[in-house]
């Protein structure tokens, strides 16, 4: 018998809570809450996962453990980095989550000191040790006001816990700098106090472990000690370290100025040949580029001040510098010249992000002009990082083509770099729904391409899923388990290459579905308008989800959306429309251009997983879909002249759902995986019940006018539940609509968009919990002056 225990306050508290974010988070916001996952999961899972993979090794034979220097898994984060069209993300801002990313670490490696201190207690050591022991001891002077235990002076012959409370003193003093940095600007503390890299904290912690090692001890070395070092090999002084990503013609915009400033004409209007060479030339020679007299936008200072921060900062806090829409070799170049004229001592990488389908088309080649520059082959040091982009691509060319595209690009970019034998990896820019690249973690691995991945890669864990992955301890276990054991099995069993005639035929089909795709919604003159009628897109901003605006470019249409409120708005109303768009054109246009395609296409799904997980994901999206429901968006908010346009679409969502049931050979949806088709029925009633809360919300919203009756009954209890309205609808005293409508809808976005996820099936008593919630803003107070919105 299982008993569990729930808190009355506990709940109570969680109903009194606010669950709408009112004002939209900082930069700081998100990297504290990014952090905190690191804090409460990810810090001790690592080392306990290690200890699987140690136990595994020697299952089969190996005696060995994994070497502490040389993590299998190491982390870094965008956030705070992340600048690609977001004004939020100044360089001040980037120097802050360092410094709060620095400090953090410090905090959790300090707080566990003191226990490894209690466990060395032991008095035999090695000589090296020894010494240096006795030189500590010696030169000692304690300050007992920021120690728990250990306050005294350690006694000589306790030689561990002597080297280890010189470890602790800097590690205090480590941390108090990096506040001190972040509360005034400035600390009294030296640097050359703390540690400064994590040789210098690993060189302790080495010599101890070497000592047990050679002191017949190594059952104890290879205890907590062991964990520690590898949390220091895998987390450093930095906890994560940050990557910089900026849009490649913000760089340009810098060279622009610099060239006009130097009067040698406009780097914008040089061709990419004339580009290069100067480039080159500049990054072989010695003299400065520009001085404090350059003429200067905001935009260019934004620029050259985040070059300046990663100059200031130790080199450990940084990663890669990935630029967004790259398209050829001057963009990593402009880079390289950047770090190098703002005194960046140890230059980041530099990651060239391939997104848009013509870019991936041509990053081949671009990859063969960058490796045919000796200099830049020398600074590489046979080593290269690429990024490719699965949301964008998938905006700009569809989910079909963008995949096959990707596909093809991965197996050229590998090619290309066996030629000059430089190691690449892979850089997988994934999103976390299937419209933005997401999808069964093993599963996308091991349909990669053969050759691709060489026991290493690297990939995005969105904020979406985050939660998913690393909310809690055994989440986390299991999604560093998926990502080891399926690199590993990518390596020892490469899926299968695709015969020529099945590329020659998805050749073909991408071309259909490219145009199928644009056609709609880059060519139909009226689907924008459709688009922002019928889906949630122009109220996806009061959501206050991210801190990114949900453009790149305050105007513009489809192309200036960013990927995530695109998916969004089309998840919001079961319809998924980026999804599976294009498929149903290529797919019929080669099954009735001859038959026996759809033999070679059903082949294709049963021996070649790329194809299989391809046609997977997206059968799965139509099990969450219902065109139903976006009909009745349709009636309720978008102007009749445009209903057969939807009803256009549908047709086309429900060709489509039965050409990819006849490739992969199923009946029904989801014939293959009855598990999910059941969470999925489940759930389905609560996610109706919100889309057509949300529907009519959204007519409220955008008609005040319309009104819908109240049913008659409404119940005593309910009448108690609804006094609390007037409190909630404080919360939000500058919206423009009628009370209760905002949250309403906020509450329906999240619901529907937590719903559809491939989560475990919510306790009925947490569905109970949310429906009275969502009751508080779905009814009026009988005080109100205005009619109920909905009725169902």
């Amino acid at each position: 018998m299982i008993l569990i225990i729930y808190s009355k306050p506990q709940i109570q508290a969680a109903f009194r809570t606010d669950e709408i974010r009112r004002t939209p988070p900082t930069p700081q916001d998100e990297m504290r809450a990014g952090m905190s996952y690191f804090h409460e999961t990810i810090w001790k899972g690592v080392p306990k996962f290690l200890r699987r993979v140690d136990t595994a090794l020697k299952n089969i034979g190996i005696d060995e453990r994994v070497p502490y220097n040389a993590p299998l898994i190491q982390f870094s984060s965008w956030m705070g980095g992340d600048r690609d069209g977001n004004p939020r993300v100044t360089p001040e801002v980037t120097r802050h989550v360092c410094l709060l990313a620095r400090m953090m670490a410090a905090n959790l490696y300090y707080s566990q000191i003191e226990d490894l201190m209690f466990e060395l207690s032991m008095w035999r050591c090695n000589d090296e040790l020894r010494v240096r022991a006795d030189e500590l001891h010696r030169s000692s002077k304690k300050d007992a006001k920021h120690y728990i235990e250990f306050w005294k002076q350690i006694p000589p012959n306790e030689p561990y816990r002597v080297i280890l409370g010189e470890v602790r003193d800097r590690l205090y003093q480590t941390r108090e700098r990096s506040r001190h940095l972040l509360a005034h600007g400035f600390s009294e503390i030296p640097e050359e106090a703390t540690f400064t890299n994590v040789e210098e904290f690993l060189e302790p912690l080495e010599l101890c472990y070497r000592s047990l090692s050679t002191c017949g001890d190594r059952a104890i070395a290879d205890g907590s000690l062991l964990d520690f070092l590898r949390q220091v090999s895998t987390f450093g002084l930095s906890l994560v370290r940050l990557d910089i990503r900026q849009e490649s013609d913000r760089h340009t915009d810098v060279m622009d100025a610099i060239t006009r400033h130097l009067e040698i004409g406009s780097y914008r209007e040089w061709s990419e040949d004339h580009r290069q060479e100067w480039l080159l030339s500049e990054l072989s020679g010695k003299r400065p580029l520009f001085g404090p007299d350059l003429p200067k936008t905001e935009e260019i200072s934004d620029v050259l001040d985040t070059f300046h921060v990663i100059a200031e900062l130790p080199s450990d806090n940084f990663g890669a510098y990935i630029i967004s829409m790259a398209t050829s070799p001057s963009d990593v170049l402009a880079v390289e010249l950047l770090q190098r004229e703002c005194h960046v001592k140890e230059p980041l990488r530099v990651v060239p992000l391939f997104e848009k389908l013509a870019d991936l088309e041509a990053a081949p080649a671009a990859l063969v002009r960058l490796f045919s520059i000796d200099w830049y082959r020398d600074r590489i040091n046979g080593k290269q990082e690429v990024m490719i982009g699965y949301s964008d691509s998938g905006k700009d060319a569809g989910r079909f083509s963008a995949a096959w595209q990707l596909y093809k690009a991965q197996e050229e970019l590998i090619k290309v770099a066996k030629q000059f034998g430089v190691k690449l990896t892979m850089f997988h820019g994934r999103g976390g729904t299937v419209g933005r690249g997401g999808g069964p973690t093993h599963l996308a691995i091991l349909s990669q391409p053969p050759d691709t991945i060489h026991g290493s890669l690297r990939v995005t864990v969105q904020g979406e899923v985050i939660e998913q992955s690393f909310g809690e301890e055994h989440l986390c276990f299991r999604t560093l388990q998926r990502f080891t054991a399926a690199t590993l099995e990518h390596g020892m069993h490469p899926p299968v290459s695709p015969k020529p005639e099945w590329r020659a035929l998805m050749d073909e089909m991408a071309i259909i579905a490219t145009e199928e795709y644009r056609s709609i919604v880059f060519k139909e003159p009226r689907f924008v308008e459709y688009f922002r009628l019928a889906t949630p897109e122009l109220e996806y901003g009061r959501m206050n989800i991210g801190s990114r605006p949900s453009k790149r470019k305050p105007s513009g249409g489809i192309e200036s959306l960013r990927a995530i409120p695109w998916i969004f708005a089309w998840l919001q109303t079961r319809f998924h429309l980026p999804v599976w768009l294009g498929f149903g054109g290529a797919f019929k246009h080669v099954i009735q251009k001859d038959i026996r395609n759809l033999h070679m296409l059903q082949a294709m799904y049963n021996e070649w997983p790329f194809f299989r997980v391809t046609i997977d994901l997206v059968e799965m999206v139509f099990a969450k879909g219902d065109p139903g429901i976006a009909a009745l968006y349709d009636k309720l908010l978008v102007s009749e002249e445009l209903w057969q346009f939807g009803e256009r679409l549908r047709a086309n969502y429900e060709e489509t759902k039965a050409l990819l049931l006849q490739t992969a050979g199923h009946k029904d949806l989801l014939e293959g995986d009855p598990y999910l088709k059941q969470r999925l029925r489940l759930r389905d009633s609560y996610i109706t019940t919100l889309n057509v809360c949300q529907a009519y919300t959204l007519k409220r919203i955008r008609d005040p006018n319309y009104h819908v009756k109240v049913r008659p009954h409404i119940s005593k209890e309910f009448m108690e539940i609804s006094k609390a309205t007037d409190e909630l609808v404080n919360l939000n005293p500058t919206s423009e609509y009628a009370p209760g409508l905002e949250d309403t809808l906020i509450l329906t976005m999240k619901g529907i968009a937590a719903g559809l996820q491939n989560t475990e099936n919510l306790p009925q008593e947490t569905i109970n919990y949310m429906h009275q919630k969502w009751m508080l803003f779905y009814y009026p107070h009988p005080g109100h002056n205005f009619s109920n919105p909905f009725q169902l």
